[in-house]
């Protein structure tokens, strides 16, 4: 449906140059959306979620699959903004092993993983999902590295632009400054709304729109605008565990998600935007359940290969036990995980390399990195830098 321009362009002064910033209105949608012609895709969405959701009775140890499934989000949503870094840059940064790699692009990363971190363990303490919550998260999110001068935790005080050089030949300006802090009052009070009885998925939807429109930060927004979905619904209980990540359907998408976005603001289309966001949240959970499955299957496959070997088996099964948990380890973080002594780890990890299963990567003698390859291979799937 289509009801016209969703806000007001407001006229700032920006240096010499005179620009129209634009003001969204408050949500919800008004007149009010047509859920009837969203009814099949929202259905699908939610069947795709609940599926997602029940991994954690499909997996011995939800944990596993959470930690890798996190990395791979921090990856892809950093890449959209421009990093570099690969899943294996992030995972040997975390073993503070990673020469040579981007490391301002690696730390950028790593915060990211922080911020998503920090987020749910004060969601899980109580804290609500508030504008201060926001802004606790946007400073673990620029807290190190490159936008670490942005102003980490604070909503902006000068006018910033989406494109462009400058303002001036931006593709978006969103509000000036001076209107962010009500413009996102009306954001967490629609968060918060119980009158409108509005699906949680979709108030996720229109709630990343508006965000992104409003991009209260200096830095950092795209970033924080693709984590709200996910802390919205585990804040709700639709999710238990933050498995679903949208940054993968977004970048393989992404002239189609500013396209959508461009026009709910020029045409308040709000039903186009969320068919698309609704086939992302399908097609993104029924791929997470797909390589979760894959994984587990993996994981059994090379368990029961390494028990065909009998008595050498035994070492070697506890560390391809630690390898499951982090496909890139050294030899003394294989020795804390297991307390099993080096000679074990080393006979152990010499096994698992003669199998194919673990592969060295640094070709060095000393402080060498093992990774669990086929692991490896399905996580770094999509993570193509673009």
């Amino acid at each position: 449906m289509e009801r016209g321009r969703t806000g007001r362009y407001e006229t700032a002064i920006f240096g010499r140059e005179s620009v129209k910033a634009f003001i969204p209105h408050p949500l919800p949608p008004d007149p009010p959306l047509d859920l009837k012609t969203l009814h099949v895709p929202l259905e699908q969405a939610l069947l795709a979620l609940g599926r997602l959701d029940s991994l954690s009775t499909m997996v011995p140890d939800t944990s596993l699959i959470l930690y890798s499934f996190i990395r791979k989000e921090a990856v892809l949503s950093s890449q959209i903004e421009g990093t570099q870094s690969s899943l294996s840059d992030l995972l040997l940064f975390e073993l503070n092993e990673a020469p040579g790699v981007p490391v301002d692009d690696v730390v950028e990363v790593s915060n990211y993983v922080a911020s998503l971190d920090h987020g749910l363990k004060r969601l899980r303490e109580g804290f609500p999902l508030s504008n201060r919550l926001l802004r606790e998260i946007h400073g673990v999110l620029l807290s190190r590295g490159r936008g670490s001068d942005k102003d980490p935790g604070n909503f902006r005080r000068s006018q910033n632009w989406v494109g462009g050089t400058r303002p001036g030949n931006a593709k978006f300006v969103p509000p000036p400054p001076q209107v962010i802090p009500e413009a996102m009052k009306d954001l967490e009070g629609f968060l918060h709304g119980e009158k409108d009885q509005m699906p949680v998925l979709v108030k996720a939807g229109l709630a990343h729109v508006q965000f992104e429109t409003i991009h209260p930060f200096l830095d950092g927004n795209g970033r924080l605008g693709r984590l709200l979905i996910t802390f919205l619904l585990c804040h709700a209980g639709i999710l238990r565990e933050p498995l679903l990540y949208l940054s993968l359907y977004f970048k393989q998408n992404r002239e189609d998600y500013y396209r959508y976005l461009d026009t709910v603001r020029t045409a308040g289309d709000w039903e186009a935007w969320l068919g698309f966001y609704l086939a992302g949240i399908r097609q993104t959970a029924d791929s997470a359940v797909t390589t979760a499955q894959r994984l587990i299957k993996l994981f059994r496959e090379d368990r029961e290969r390494i028990q065909r070997e009998g008595r050498a088996a035994g070492s070697a099964l506890r560390v391809h036990g630690a390898m499951q948990e982090r496909p890139l380890v050294t030899m003394p973080e294989v020795q804390a995980k297991t307390s099993l002594s080096f000679p074990a780890v080393s006979a152990g990890m010499q096994l698992l390399s003669r199998l194919g299963i673990v592969k060295e990567i640094t070709g060095k003698r000393r402080d060498r990195v093992f990774g669990y390859s086929k692991y490896l291979a399905v996580l770094n799937e999509g993570t193509e830098p673009l």
